[in-house]
């Protein structure tokens, strides 16, 4: 990979997201290496760079353009981009167990190398600097994501998949993918953590996924979450997503999901977990133990909404202090990797649930999308803001469509909110122009650097109708699933 050079960008509207939130009219940031060294007016940054260093510097004219911080996505799944379109119309359960499980279960060779690139090529040109994968499966192959990460220059916590038992198939839930059951330990789990934590420059870390508790015996999801916290490893589970999923908790452990949590040692202070969905939860009793143990939600609206699951108490979560992010799933219950469109869905659905226009406004879900995401991943002393010191992951992204219309940079007031408006509610992923990563250009005038996106494409199609075939999955399933 290309070491990164001095960059100089320009005249740009700069949304910080800083602790004071500042925003810059027109601004300038100054990337030497991989980090933030300068930002501020666009002339004080012009008047203080030496002469010598402005002929070794490559100056972008951002006019008419927003510069944001790297949007982090906290819940993805990149093999599933394969899948996209595959599963429609189903509730979780009759999702998962007859189309999804059995798809992923007949991924084979590079078929995980396939669908993470064409997931990364996806996040990259919406704007996407950082994700969290959320459950690494086996047959997508550890190695054949590692590789797309590096390849395509992106930063990743990696989530790979801890099974201790199969799936308890006395409530109806039968995974094929538990073939693989030995290979999904928490030893293999610690064995990629030593391999790849911290490779790349320090883009890539290695975490724990968890799977949902669904009657399995809880000292199984305790030893993950010991092995978690006694080497210091990052945990992520999907945890209380679909309705039935509180049932399961109650009947088959005799507690809430955050009880089960902390009782299973999944979650506690200091540490990094990521619990993702949090729809169906008793909101008296787990809302105050998701605050005490200092863990982290991603939301996944459109997720949420597109499997019937339910919509997450966000703003109740908020007001127990409880630490949001934003996170879209995989392409099967989202069809998108747009954070964009995240982000304006989490704005919307939230103030009509609960009738009251001034819920999450959307410097709050900005928040999501940036700082609050660093923090979940631990990471916000390096990235999630625009701060001098900070690596230098950030996005360009035009606003002189129409769309963004009658938006002007040159004429919004002095700290207006209006390009915030504009980035959560106005912009899409097509909006992002320019997208940078430790320094290095990944994405320039829309199109990837680092990749021929129609390779990625054509290998994507030329790999799904065989996994498919494996699969048997062929239309929609018959079962009825509560």
């Amino acid at each position: 990979m290309d070491q990164p050079k001095s960059l100089l960008f320009v005249n740009a509207v700069i949304i910080t997201v800083d602790r004071t939130r500042r925003i810059f009219r027109d601004g300038a940031l100054l990337v030497r290496g991989n980090r933030i060294v300068q930002i501020n007016t666009t002339e004080t940054v012009l008047h203080h760079l030496p002469p010598d260093e402005k002929n070794k510097t490559t100056v972008v004219d951002c006019a008419r353009s927003i510069l944001i911080p790297g949007l982090i996505n906290t819940h993805a799944h990149l093999a599933q981009s394969l899948l996209r379109g595959l599963a429609e119309d189903l509730p979780l359960h009759a999702w998962l167990c007859d189309a999804i499980w059995p798809l992923e279960a007949n991924f084979e060779a590079e078929d995980g190398y396939v669908g993470a690139r064409l997931t990364i090529a996806e996040m990259l040109k919406g704007g996407t600097t950082c994700f969290l994968e959320a459950m690494l499966t086996h047959r997508a192959g550890f190695g054949n994501v590692v590789r797309a990460v590096d390849e395509l220059g992106v930063r990743a916590c990696l989530g790979k998949l801890v099974k201790v038992e199969e799936t308890n198939g006395e409530i109806g839930l039968l995974d094929p993918r538990d073939r693989d059951v030995s290979s999904m330990s928490i030893a293999s789990a610690l064995a990629a953590h030593e391999a790849h934590h911290g490779s790349y420059g320090d883009r890539l870390h290695v975490w724990m996924a968890a799977s949902t508790p669904r009657g399995t015996p809880a000292e199984h999801h305790r030893a993950i979450g010991d092995a978690a916290a006694k080497h210091d490893v990052g945990l992520t589970m999907h945890c209380a997503e679909a309705p039935k999923d509180l049932d399961i908790y109650r009947t088959s452990y005799a507690c809430t999901p955050a009880r089960f949590c902390v009782e299973n040692n999944l979650i506690g202070k200091g540490r990094k977990t990521v619990l993702a969905h949090m729809v169906n939860l008793d909101t008296d009793v787990d809302l105050p133990l998701l605050h005490d143990h200092e863990a982290s939600i991603s939301h996944n609206p459109a997720s949420n909404c597109k499997l019937a699951s339910g919509i997450a108490p966000v703003p109740q979560m908020i007001e127990h202090n409880v630490n949001v992010a934003l996170g879209t799933d995989g392409a099967p219950c989202n069809n998108s990797y747009d954070m964009f469109q995240e982000m304006r869905l989490a704005g919307l659905i939230h103030r009509g649930n609960m009738r009251d226009a001034k819920i999450l406004p959307a410097q709050q879900i900005l928040d999501m999308a940036t700082i609050n995401a660093a923090r979940a991943l631990g990471l916000d002393g390096e990235i999630g803001s625009l701060e001098v010191g900070k690596k230098a992951d950030f996005i360009l992204v035009k606003s002189n469509g129409l769309q963004c219309a009658p938006f002007d940079p040159h004429q919004m007031a002095e700290g207006g909110s209006g390009p915030v408006t504009t980035i959560v509610f106005s912009c899409t992923a097509a909006d992002v122009h320019t997208v940078v990563i430790d320094g290095r250009i990944v994405v320039k005038d829309r199109q990837l650097t680092v990749a021929d996106e129609e390779k990625i494409l054509q290998q994507a199609r030329d790999a799904i109708p065989r996994i498919r075939r494996a699969a048997n999955v062929t239309a929609k399933p018959t079962r009825n699933y509560v």
